[in-house]
């Protein structure tokens, strides 16, 4: 898992295939909408994220995240 953004959005790329979350930097993080979650990033647009790769992608996040100094949270 390999995350990168700015301040209304990362990027969660998990081998090869990138969604892109929107949300807010906080101090220490970064809060994330899990219902803008719904694409892949291009070349993979058309391709619909299901619950479960949500979930998936998610989970990778916290794990890497965990511990950090940017803690990303998922509203």
């Amino acid at each position: 898992m390999k995350i990168t953004g700015t301040n209304s959005y990362i990027i969660l790329d998990y081998n090869g295939r990138k969604i892109k979350v929107e949300g807010e930097m906080i101090v220490g993080g970064f809060v994330a909408e899990k219902n803008t979650m719904k694409r892949y990033e291009p070349p993979f647009e058309n391709e619909l994220v299901t619950e479960e790769v949500k979930e998936k992608y998610i989970q990778e996040a916290l794990k890497k995240t965990k511990g950090s100094h940017m803690v990303i949270q998922f509203v």
